[in-house]
């Protein structure tokens, strides 16, 4: 997976505190095998991503595979836009550092952060309410032309062109709840930007 430059890269501070100990996710995803997915390797550690509300212009979801360091490969679900505001934006992993016990690294933002060709690969999405707009269930993952599809991930062995994808012109979602493993940006703009390193657990949700 390579979503290209201006990736945000804020969850590489856990990696000063903690190496990466998390597992690759059982998610029931046919995918093509080949070279590896990524110009650069994630951490395969989890963290949390939560927005009050993400809308999104140009969107965009299909299956990926991630790839470790180690090698170990990690199914998600990305979701892509074009463009994307979001109300509300929270981002937490918390990690065990040895003697000092349980930390949580959290960013939040302002009222209104803006992002543009954003990608978010997820093993769980939730959100309380979802109104997507002039919806394709079913498109071939190469034949998606709303949304955008990170260019590493197109020429990735692990794309499938013809596999299962979804696109909208538009989407709303209030009340995200996220599971991710990367996300990516060419540009994201958070006004009232707070990053903070706390003891204990003070997780997105």
């Amino acid at each position: 997976m390579s979503h290209g430059c201006g990736r945000t890269r804020w969850k590489r501070f856990a990696l000063v505190l903690v190496p990466s100990t998390a597992a690759a996710a059982a998610l029931g995803i046919g995918m093509a095998q080949g070279a590896l997915a990524a110009s650069f390797f994630i951490s395969g550690e989890r963290f949390q991503f939560a927005a009050d509300t993400l809308t999104t212009r140009g969107t965009s979801i299909y299956g990926m595979v991630d790839v470790t360091r180690e090698g170990r490969h990690v199914p998600v679900v990305v979701t892509g836009a074009r463009h994307a505001t979001i109300e509300g934006l929270c981002e937490s992993v918390a990690v065990e550092i040895p003697v000092l016990g349980l930390y949580t690294l959290r960013i939040t933002g302002g009222d209104r952060a803006e992002a543009r060709d954003i990608f978010i690969d997820a093993t769980t999405l939730t959100a309380g309410q979802a109104t997507l707009n002039n919806l394709d269930v079913g498109v071939a993952a190469g034949s998606i032309t709303e949304g955008p599809i990170a260019p590493g991930d197109r020429n990735s062995g692990f794309f499938d062109p013809n596999g299962f994808a979804q696109q909208a012109t538009s989407a709303t979602l209030t009340d995200v709840r996220v599971n991710a493993v990367a996300i990516s940006a060419a540009t994201l703009s958070v006004p009232d930007l707070r990053v903070t390193v706390r003891q204990g657990s003070h997780r997105c949700f």
